[in-house]
């Protein structure tokens, strides 16, 4: 069958590589067209389209690149129509996606949606556009199920392919000290720094995760890169910070951690189910007003981040927009690093999200229930 997939993000290019090769075991003439990244590339297929050419993330930077994004949807409409996909699988990024979704149910391609938009959060008016224009929907997290449910419409829990692509890591048994000398570091214990996969996220955070470092001597802070990402960008955020920056390592570099500042996104389950202690950060553009729009007004959750949302508490700390500062972040690193109950009952706190998040096999499940629904659909 022809696939055609459409991943916006470094966390999507991540899971639909992995959805790619767990396809191409179910079906042998697995053909692959996409929006994606290097993970997928190497998974085979044509790479139409890289996706750190096309994310864009807040009002002001997509409001810069309006005509790119423009041309990136007529690219994409164009493509679709000449290959002419059994299915278009769609990967979170829901800007871009779910006008996708519409432009293929209009010209009779069969939509599926793998990973979630988080409509739970904000934007719940979308359900309408899933409903109207999305086949199919595999979620990844549990609570995803029961809010779907409450919409009335039924979709297909698969797993967390975060656990996956942990379960896959070749990097298990490494020693702290062969990981540090490997990557030329010292022999301090380390703190990793997650400042995101977008470069406003790198250019906001990056900078104040920075500042804290400072206040940590004892400790080596490493920053864990975004696949793709031009070092400079790095380099520009960090100012006259000189913090090791490590690309393509970050399963490694986090399961070597004593703890991690995290940029809130798919990086925080990924941190908790490596079991590394985390304070989840983020800051955009918008500060203070941003803060007051988005989670008094739109925020339709009590938490952002994966992993208070699956547990149903606060498992992790939250600083974010106006509250994120160099203050605040140092003094939750310190209780992580410092107080042994308070570290305990995080951890104690991540043995819950693995009870609920379940077991490996989410890329499998998923391409074995697309195959079979295609096949039904013929």
């Amino acid at each position: 069958m022809k696939y055609y997939i459409i991943a916006g993000e470094a966390s999507g290019d991540l899971h639909a590589s992995n959805l790619m090769k767990a396809l191409k075991v179910e079906d042998s003439d697995a053909n692959f067209r996409y929006f994606g990244g290097d993970l997928m590339q190497a998974q085979g297929g044509v790479l139409v389209k890289h996706y750190k050419d096309a994310a864009f993330m807040g009002f002001l930077m997509v409001l810069k690149n309006i005509g790119t994004i423009r041309k990136n949807f007529q690219l994409c409409e164009q493509d679709l129509l000449e290959y002419q996909p059994d299915v278009l699988i769609l990967v979170d990024y829901p800007g871009f996606n779910l006008r996708m979704a519409e432009f293929a149910k209009k010209h009779n391609i069969k939509v599926y949606y793998y990973i979630s938009p988080k409509i739970w959060a904000w934007k719940q008016s979308r359900i309408k556009k899933i409903k109207a224009f999305v086949d199919e929907m595999f979620c990844i997290l549990p609570f995803e199920v029961d809010f779907y449910k409450r919409m009335n419409y039924r979709v297909h829990y698969v797993g967390n392919p975060c656990l996956d692509a942990i379960e896959a890591r070749t990097c298990k048994g490494e020693s702290i000290e062969t990981f540090c000398e490997r990557n030329h570091l010292s022999n301090k214990p380390i703190v990793a720094l997650v400042p995101g996969s977008r470069k406003s996220e790198i250019q906001h955070n990056l900078p104040i995760m920075a500042k804290v470092s400072e206040h940590f001597p004892e400790y080596q802070f490493v920053i864990t890169g975004a696949p793709s990402m031009d070092m400079h960008v790095y380099k520009e955020a960090l100012g006259n910070h000189d913090i090791p920056l490590i690309f393509g390592q970050t399963y490694e570099t986090l399961q070597q951690s004593a703890a991690a500042l995290v940029t809130s996104g798919t990086a925080t389950l990924e941190t908790a189910l490596l079991n590394v202690p985390q304070v989840v950060c983020f800051k955009a553009e918008a500060g203070r007003i941003g803060y007051l729009i988005v989670h008094d007004l739109l925020l339709k959750t009590p938490w952002v981040s994966l992993v208070n949302l699956t547990v149903d508490r606060e498992v992790v700390k939250e600083i974010l927009q106006h509250y994120m500062t160099e203050e605040s972040v140092r003094e939750e690193l310190d209780r992580i690093l410092s107080n042994e109950e308070y570290r305990e009952k995080m951890l104690e706190g991540y043995v819950e999200l693995h009870r609920r998040i379940g077991t490996p096999g989410a890329s499998e499940k998923a391409a074995r229930l697309i195959t079979e629904l295609l096949s039904l659909t013929d």
